[in-house]
């Protein structure tokens, strides 16, 4: 890994010439050799690993899709094959490396075990797909710790900082990066696994008796967990920043996130988002600032972003909307090429010098459209029109008068012929004129989704706060597909 400070005011011309040079090395040395789904991959397509030279040539190797890796009933050890691993098999078959322990002795044989076994595991949730592993080596684990205490700098926050870790205690990476980056950073922190684990009241008491600077959450939580806190009287007036990850976070939510802080005592509340995913095995950081969205910071001594158009493939220019695709860079354990995330960055990837910061890393654009919260259900046809679901979440999250909401989609009669109904359960804030608020939710949904809703559904803060599982889920359950297939 470069030093940060360094990287991040390189200009970027080296930092492409670094990024070739270790792709080039990366793709000869380790996922030509050691990597089965890779080597075989590349050899069945007749693709030579040496003709490689750079970001300019990635578009010649195919794309990896989440289905590639995510294991079935039929074939549950997929992902194994993306694990670069030079064990007894693969090792017979390209590399040999138990050899090196004859002639390069111990130190060889522990570095190589260092950089390649497994010790730490991640996983995917998914709706349809079995939970997919993602794996880390001990030199993983150091990238992990060193993305974490980048993505701490860029957030601004210091080992003279509290910060109290609300994301739920699961094998996934938002609570784990989390976790590393307090360690290596040496920010103390006090890591509860969320209402789920400790309980939404002893959380509370946590926030009040530790005082901390920062907070992080997943954003459907923390706006629950600070509306509770607002009809107790807590006090959170230390909290001076506050991150989300999991989620995508509308500017509507943000403002609401602020004035809730605020009932709370904590004047001028910095609230960010993260950018992460497994198949990354890190999470980027967005330059903070109170009202403008400057992008996310990159790490391109550990990654290679592209942006491509979602429909030909294709690349697509500087700032330009398209999907981005992710490719590791001199990682062990589990590593992707050319992954297709299916999240679209509507500003694409910018490469000049941050207007915020003034970091010459690149940035993806803060507008991003997460079809990571719902791989399976983003986009589906209901009543004959393909629906992006995504689309509910800023307009519900950002009504001034809707406290909760989940959508359901089911078919009438429970009759898988019969047609689709879209029905919204939604817990407004206080006493509202209902005929003109139905009629404003209907107008935007049929708006931004070009289908219409069924009906919607008025219920408690506390029922629908229980059907989404607020408490007891990894993440509230926002959209359910209840159509029998």
């Amino acid at each position: 890994m470069e030093n940060w400070e360094k990287l991040s005011k390189m200009p970027y011309k080296e930092i492409k010439e670094m990024q070739n040079r270790k792709l080039r090395a990366f793709i000869a040395n380790q996922i030509y050799l050691y990597s089965p789904y890779y080597s075989n991959l590349l050899k069945e397509q007749n693709i030579d690993p040496f003709k490689v030279k750079g970001i300019d040539d990635l578009r010649h190797l195919p794309f990896t899709y989440k289905w590639d890796i995510a294991p079935t009933d039929e074939e549950p050890q997929k992902a194994k094959d993306f694990i670069i691993r030079p064990d007894e098999e693969v090792t017979e078959k390209y590399g040999h490396l138990a050899k090196m322990s004859m002639t390069g002795g111990k130190a060889v044989v522990e570095e190589k075990v260092y950089d390649f076994k497994p010790v730490h595991i991640h996983f995917t949730t998914g709706r349809t797909a079995l939970p997919t592993p993602f794996v880390y080596s001990k030199k993983d684990l150091e990238n992990l710790r060193e993305s974490g205490a980048r993505l701490l700098d860029v957030f601004q926050v210091t080992s003279e900082d509290r910060v109290v870790n609300c994301f739920p205690f699961a094998p996934h990476l938002a609570f784990w990066q989390t976790f590393f980056a307090g360690e290596k950073a040496n920010v103390p922190g006090f890591h509860s696994g969320g209402g789920k684990i400790v309980g939404t009241n002893n959380l509370m008491d946590a926030f009040e008796y530790i005082r901390p600077t920062v907070s992080v959450f997943i954003p459907g939580y923390c706006y629950y967990f600070l509306r509770e806190a607002v009809k107790q009287g807590r006090d959170f007036s230390s909290v001076k920043k506050i991150f989300f990850g999991g989620e995508r976070v509308p500017p509507g939510l943000k403002d609401k996130i602020k004035e809730l802080f605020k009932q709370l005592g904590a004047e001028e509340v910095m609230v960010l988002a993260t950018y992460g995913m497994t198949e990354a095995k890190v999470a980027w950081a967005e330059c903070p600032s109170h009202d403008e969205y400057h992008g996310y910071h990159l790490y391109p001594d550990m990654e290679i972003f592209e942006t491509i158009d979602p429909e030909s493939g294709e690349p697509v220019g500087e700032g330009e909307e398209g999907e981005i695709v992710y490719t590791a860079l001199d990682w062990r354990g589990t590593a992707v090429l050319r992954y297709r995330t299916g999240d679209i960055a509507k500003g694409g990837i910018l490469f000049e010098p941050c207007p915020n910061c003034g970091r010459t890393v690149p940035r993806i654009s803060s507008n991003i459209q997460r079809k990571s919260e719902l791989k399976e259900f983003s986009m589906t046809k209901v009543k004959g029109t393909l629906v992006n679901l995504n689309n509910f979440f800023p307009l519900m999250m950002s009504h001034p008068d809707v406290e909760e909401w989940q959508v359901e989609m089911r078919k009438r009669n429970d009759d898988p012929f019969d047609l689709d109904e879209i029905y919204l359960y939604v817990a407004t804030k206080g006493e509202i004129d209902r005929e003109k608020f139905i009629a404003d939710i209907k107008q935007k949904v049929l708006r931004d989704t070009e289908v219409s809703l069924t009906d919607i559904i008025f219920k408690s803060v506390p029922e629908l706060v229980s059907q989404l599982g607020m408490e007891t889920e990894l993440k509230e359950k926002r959209i359910l597909d209840n159509r029998p297939t």
